[in-house]
């Protein structure tokens, strides 16, 4: 197997990436859409609704005769050639960092070592089982999928259409039965006894109770309401999923269940990326976990409206005109402050992020403005003050009172295990949280 290694915004000459050539051909300057169609899976799932990765954003983007990596990080593979996306923090093979945020945002168990090349699609299929329960969780907000089902049966209470044939093969000579089919808005359909067949596969792993028990009331709730299960009916519920996958805008979620398990369920282990889908893979945002990182550091004293879901939309101007979602406004409204997640480098926080903190301020009343961003430098925080006057009258002379600070937060790089790594960044967090409690 041939692996390459590389990092989150990032530029590599192309030669670099001879040894995964082909696998190189097929995701470089192409779209997280066009890879999506083809079989690897994003997370978070509604790219289309995020702000800071959208569809038109590529893995890997010419650049000359370079290759410039994005906020992405993850696992791809077509046949014997790998392709890894560690975060940029990462070091000597431990991407302590990217299992951390996996760790506080999704609960994912440990499962990060780089340095493990022949396990890189084991690594992969772990990525997907560890992700169910967030998928699973998502889906049943909406309630147990429902929809119309064609049940047989063959009895004296016709309620449906008389299957002539069977009713001929069955019930001659006449007893008083009738064969007859009849359509019924059912639970126990095909999409829920795949999820259900993901479940018994799951629970059969060494880990599965374990990682099911974080859901075991959905868990419950999908068992309830597939008393038709049969184990040996797996390939069969593959099929009919393959066909039929959920269409309703509503049940989204329920889309992404279905895709998840469909790749858990054909895919297991060495049937990763073999058949007609022949580039295989998972990727995560960079900027989407870090910015969910930080709302979990700073929620109690910040609102988090967040455009996936659509909680605590805001509008700049009245009669509902423009939809904007500031990342973090803060819950004292004296002084008011407007924060803003950067999976960037600090170099890379530039104009077009300088007017969307400054307009969310003017919205708000907000004198103070952050930018929140990972380094290794340990850099001192940068403050900016805005400018008053013009050019054209020679007055331009910098405000006292508003002002928009970079203010990192310090990731080791030391560590020398991932113990060391947590307890280290229990010390930054809590260096990086203080400038709001004081």
């Amino acid at each position: 197997m041939k692996l390459l290694r590389i990092k989150d915004n990032s530029q590599q000459k192309k030669d670099a990436f001879s040894q995964v050539a082909k696998l190189t051909g097929k995701i470089a300057d192409k779209t997280l859409e066009q890879l999506e169609r083809e079989g690897v899976f994003v997370f978070p799932e509604t790219i289309k609704d995020a702000k800071d990765i959208t569809q038109d954003q590529m893995i890997l983007q010419s650049v000359n005769d370079t290759y410039r990596s994005g906020n992405v990080m993850g696992f791809l593979g077509y046949g014997d050639e790998r392709l890894a996306i560690a975060s940029r923090f990462c070091r000597e093979g431990e991407d302590y960092l990217f299992q951390y945020l996996l760790d506080k945002v999704l609960d994912f168990p440990n499962i990060v070592d780089l340095d493990a090349d022949a396990n890189q699609d084991n690594r992969l299929f772990n990525f997907l089982l560890f992700l169910f329960p967030h998928y699973l969780k998502a889906a049943m907000r909406k309630g147990l999928f429902k929809k119309y089902i064609r049940h047989r049966y063959n009895d004296g209470n016709v309620k449906g259409t008389i299957d002539v044939a069977r009713h001929i093969k069955k019930n001659i000579p006449f007893v008083g039965n009738v064969a007859y089919s009849q359509r019924e808005f059912s639970y126990d359909n095909s999409l829920m006894e795949l999820v259900r067949h993901t479940i018994e596969y799951i629970k059969r792993k060494p880990y599965g109770k374990k990682l099911l028990i974080k859901v075991k009331d959905e868990v419950k709730l999908v068992i309830d309401a597939t008393p038709g299960y049969k184990p040996y009916d797996r390939q069969k519920i593959i099929e009919q999923n393959k066909k039929n996958t959920v269409r309703h805008a509503y049940f989204r979620e329920y889309l992404a269940l279905q895709r998840l398990c469909l790749l858990i369920l054909r895919h297991q282990r060495h049937q990763i990326g073999t058949g007609a889908r022949q580039i295989y893979g998972i990727l995560f945002d960079g900027a989407w976990l870090w910015e969910e990182y930080i709302n979990l550091l700073i929620k109690d004293i910040f609102y988090h409206p967040m455009n996936k879901s659509g909680k605590g939309a805001q509008r700049l101007f009245d009669g509902n005109v423009g939809l904007i979602y500031p990342d973090f406004i803060s819950r004292n409204s004296e002084p008011r402050i407007i924060a803003d997640a950067k999976y960037k480098l600090l170099g890379n926080i530039g104009n077009r992020d300088y007017l969307q903190v400054l307009a969310y301020m003017f919205r708000f009343d907000a004198k103070a403005g952050y930018y929140l961003y990972p380094e290794a430098e340990g850099s001192d925080d940068l403050k900016l003050w805005l400018n008053r006057g013009s050019t054209y009258e020679k007055n331009v002379v910098p405000r006292d009172d508003i002002s928009i600070t970079k203010h990192g937060l310090k990731i080791p790089m030391d560590a020398q295990n991932y113990s060391e790594f947590i307890a280290k960044m229990k010390v930054q967090e809590q260096e990086f949280t203080s400038v709001f409690y004081a």
